[in-house]
């Protein structure tokens, strides 16, 4: 017996009735889940309590142009495929399209084979995206906040290296710049791994000394020091069967590098002061935003650690290389990391802005600034108004408004008072016009002393 497609959840956008209705009578007889919605704001509605895998959106609709209700449903929906339909064929309108997440766009009259096969094509790359997400939940996490975000192909690579190594008891170097999740690789690593029931304890050797820091991971007898008024275990004691995450290796004195090394090669240490010799079980994880065989030809770094410890190494790229996972990790933390009672979103500009971002500081600086957009935000709704002037920079795609934030001022105000003058002072239709709300109007227009 042949097996049975599946049905397509479909949601149609058009405010031509006769077109819509024959478009949703069309795929309702092939056994597909057809929403209907007559402008943009039905159907962002509509997608707010429904999912959907495939949208056909009208191009030119009253309100919210398909373009725009595009840049929502993505946001709502980072899943779903997307045609767009017009009867006003432009070069640059479908490259804004394509640049915006649509999966195709077809010019009005099309032929109906060609719409079918469209939207085909587009289910195919939505079941195709889902299979590579499972493939990506297989990895546990100890909670949703420490999951690993992202379907990149670099995040992939990481994932698929995460779960080959963490069954293992393999040592592993983690690399990468500040702020990439270095600990949540190490976390994940210990979460997938045989020792998951057992402590994972994380020490950083750029926070403490190097007497402390040898104190801190070895421990120490009574008397060993001024102020040791009692023995104490040391985190390698502690992560005992479990994992031991050393982040900022780099930073570690070479003295103390020999005495790790030896744990690593026989298990054998001595707390500080003691005589007695000790044997250690334990996982280590180790990360660095340093590189390493720099600091080896300077002196600063033990080649036998190295190699030691880079047994697996796992690199995380910085998030400007990445920048396709930003909306997926934007998701992220609005869920993991809401503040008040109502989820935040991020509107189209916003997104863009932080899409267009360097991101020096990384995932974490992403983190930090949608903690800031949450607050600043009227109506859980993320403006570009609400991020840091860095992020608003970047908004305008130009290097050399980049360059000279005063030049970048320039244009806005010249842009802004224009059109006003325009719309002979309407600000609805001003707002419309430029593609923001009329709250940030007022902004601009309070910003710049515009009348």
């Amino acid at each position: 017996m042949a097996n049975t497609p599946p049905s397509i959840k479909l949601l149609i956008v058009d405010d031509d009735d006769d077109l819509r209705d024959d478009l949703v009578q069309l795929f309702r007889k092939q056994g597909h889940e057809v929403t209907a919605a007559v402008n943009g704001e039905d159907a962002l509605d509509k997608a707010a309590h429904a999912r959907f895998d495939v949208a056909l959106l009208d191009l030119h609709l009253p309100g919210i142009s398909g373009i725009d209700v595009l840049t929502q449903l993505k946001e709502q929906q980072p899943g779903l495929e997307a045609i767009l339909l017009t009867a006003h064929s432009s070069i640059e309108t479908a490259v804004e399209a394509m640049r915006r997440g649509a999966y195709d766009y077809l010019t009005k009259p099309f032929r109906v084979a060609d719409l079918e096969v469209h939207v085909q094509k587009a289910f195919e790359k939505v079941q195709l995206q889902r299979r590579e997400q499972q493939w990506l939940r297989h990895l546990s996490y100890e909670s949703p906040r420490y999951r690993l975000v992202g379907s990149s192909p670099a995040m992939r690579k990481v994932i698929s290296l995460i779960e080959k190594v963490a069954v293992t008891d393999s040592t592993v170097l983690v690399r990468g710049a500040s702020g990439t999740g270095k600990e949540l690789v190490a976390r994940a690593l210990h979460s997938n791994s045989p020792r998951r029931n057992r402590p994972l304890v994380t020490i950083n050797c750029a926070a403490l000394q190097e007497n402390l820091l040898e104190s801190e991971l070895f421990g120490h007898e009574k008397g060993a020091f001024t102020g040791a008024v009692a023995a104490k275990p040391g985190l390698v004691e502690v992560a005992e069967g479990g994992t031991l995450f050393i982040d900022e290796i780099g930073e570690m004195a070479p003295g103390l590098q020999a005495k790790l090394l030896r744990v690593l090669e026989d298990g054998h240490y001595r707390r500080v002061g003691g005589t007695r010799e000790m044997n250690a079980d334990v996982r280590v994880v180790a990360a660095t935003n340093r590189d390493l065989a720099e600091e080896i030809k300077n002196g600063r770094f033990r080649e036998d650690l190295y190699y030691r410890l880079n047994v697996v190494s796992i690199f995380l790229p910085p998030l400007r290389e990445r920048r396709e996972d930003i909306p997926e990790l934007v998701e992220h933390f609005l869920t993991t990391r809401q503040i008040g009672p109502l989820r935040s979103r991020v509107d189209a500009e916003a997104l863009k802005a932080l899409m267009a971002y360097s991101w020096p500081g990384n995932v974490r600086e992403l983190a930090n600034v949608l903690e800031r957009a949450q607050i600043l935000a009227e109506n859980q709704v993320i403006t570009v108004e609400d991020l840091p002037e860095n992020v608003m920079l970047a908004a305008a795609g130009s290097s050399e408004a980049a360059g000279d934030p005063r030049h970048l001022r320039e244009v806005e105000r010249r842009h802004v008072q224009a059109v006003l003058h325009e719309e002979k002072g309407n600000k609805v239709h001003a707002a419309r016009v430029l593609g923001i709300s009329r709250r940030s109007l007022y902004r601009l227009i309070e910003k710049y002393h515009l009348e």
